[in-house]
């Protein structure tokens, strides 16, 4: 009466170098490896997530190694040696799979701690495997708990809340600068991962506009594409600067992109509207002395770096919270899967002494069904009220937390006295 074991494999950033996890990475989406995993007679249910950091397959089964060999070699084993197999993927059974998914979903297992994008990235893998109907009971529970999880985290700690990331940390930032950036206009120079990154931030912030100079202007228009924005040129760089609020820049130039007395010339179009720049590029895109000007803010990228590091020791005490948040569910969650487990036998054993207790009335006083209504309903009544209290002495030992017997035996113990598992189906006298 063992239920199915939950196996976590995987590889991420932590375990794993990139150039290991691109021969790993599902550059084809869901729908294929969905497929090909449900050729496995081993496994039961399944889930697979696929990041830029990370590939993990979740999976239940009843023999944890053959259903394990199996997914590595469907999975993880081209492209790579057994050697580096053995070395890189991590697998985890049981509670450890469900702590592990806990903490991706909460974010304290990413390269940036407290980033919200990968519980995106559960949900919508979630999603496919759904659509597949891969994911069954057991797993739709346990990936609904890590989302509500995630969002307990969010709400009792303040992981999300100190920047730990350079284009966070340049949004945080503009925000001491002008507060709400509801409204305001940004303009990315350059369309580097950097530069998405920091767009990602803004538009979550509310800004109003977000457009893109670039050298390659497809590059340009792909990005704007991205945030509903507009793609320039980088020849019309000092035009847009009359018309935002907000410049981050992050190209590969080797020589300065915009001096002082360009934006001096601009401050005077823009009426000494407030100008926020942000230089995130090495070598530096914008001279220093524009900070000189009046309403002319600049940061560079060591002013981001003492940001972050200053919030780092913050996040890390949030992240002491988060971790006692997880352990909790963990044990919620170890609480469901152990009462799934005692549901068959508390079931079986209901039904069991109820089919004796009225046998035994039907001996003496003749069928139900022949019975007069209100008279029927009493003994209905008595039949219910017996069954609740013979079964309660044995269910209360199966439900209780009793550190000497472990469930299982408990399971078998309750199963062998009240004859559960013969033929005849319990028909015997206990």
């Amino acid at each position: 009466m063992s239920r199915d074991a939950i196996v976590l494999l995987g590889v991420n950033h932590k375990t794993t170098p990139v150039a290991v996890r691109e021969k790993l990475a599902l550059s084809a989406g869901y729908e294929e490896p969905l497929k090909a995993l449900g050729t496995l007679e081993k496994l039961r249910e399944y889930y697979l997530l696929s990041t830029c950091n990370r590939v993990e397959v979740l999976f239940t089964c009843r023999n944890v190694d053959e259903a394990t060999k199996a997914v590595l070699e469907l999975l993880f084993a081209h492209g790579i040696t057994t050697e580096e197999l053995d070395r890189y993927v991590y697998r985890y059974v049981n509670d450890q799979a469900v702590e592990h998914l806990f903490l991706v979903a909460a974010s304290l297992d990413s390269m940036i701690v407290g980033e919200a994008q990968i519980l995106g990235q559960l949900k919508e893998a979630y999603r496919h495997a759904t659509k597949m109907g891969s994911s069954g009971f057991i797993l739709n529970k346990l990936l609904h708990k890590s989302f509500s999880v995630a969002k307990r985290v969010r709400t009792e700690t303040r992981i999300g809340a100190s920047a730990v990331s350079i284009s966070y940390a340049a949004v945080e930032l503009a925000r001491k600068i002008f507060g709400d950036l509801g409204g305001k206009k940004v303009l990315l120079v350059g369309a580097g991962e950097m530069a998405e990154l920091a767009a990602e931030h803004l538009v979550g912030q509310g800004v109003a506009e977000v457009v893109v100079a670039n050298r390659t202007l497809q590059r340009a228009i792909n990005l704007a594409r991205c945030y509903h924005g507009r793609a320039v040129s980088l020849e019309e760089l000092l035009d847009q600067l009359q018309f935002v609020d907000i410049i981050i820049s992050s190209t590969g130039s080797p020589e300065l992109i915009l001096r002082k007395e360009d934006v001096r010339s601009v401050m005077r179009e823009r009426r000494n509207r407030p100008l926020f720049f942000i230089d995130i590029a090495v070598p530096r895109d914008l001279d220093p002395s524009i900070n000189q000007l009046d309403n002319v803010y600049l940061y560079d990228i060591d002013d981001l770096h003492n940001v972050v590091e200053m919030n780092k020791s913050e996040r890390d005490k949030e992240a002491v919270k988060a971790q006692r948040i997880i352990a909790e569910e963990k044990l919620k969650f170890g609480k469901w899967l152990a009462n799934m487990e005692s549901t068959p036998t508390i079931i079986q054993l209901r039904a069991t002494i109820e089919r004796h207790i009225r046998s035994e009335v039907e001996k003496t006083l003749g069928r139900f069904e022949e019975m007069e209504g209100e008279k029927r309903q009493g003994l209905e009544k008595m039949v219910a009220a017996l069954t609740g209290k013979m079964a309660y002495p044995p269910l209360h030992y199966l439900k209780s937390d009793n550190h000497c017997i472990s469930l299982p035996e408990r399971i078998k113990t309750i199963r062998e006295l009240y004859h559960l598992d013969n033929g005849d189906n319990g028909q015997e006298e206990p």
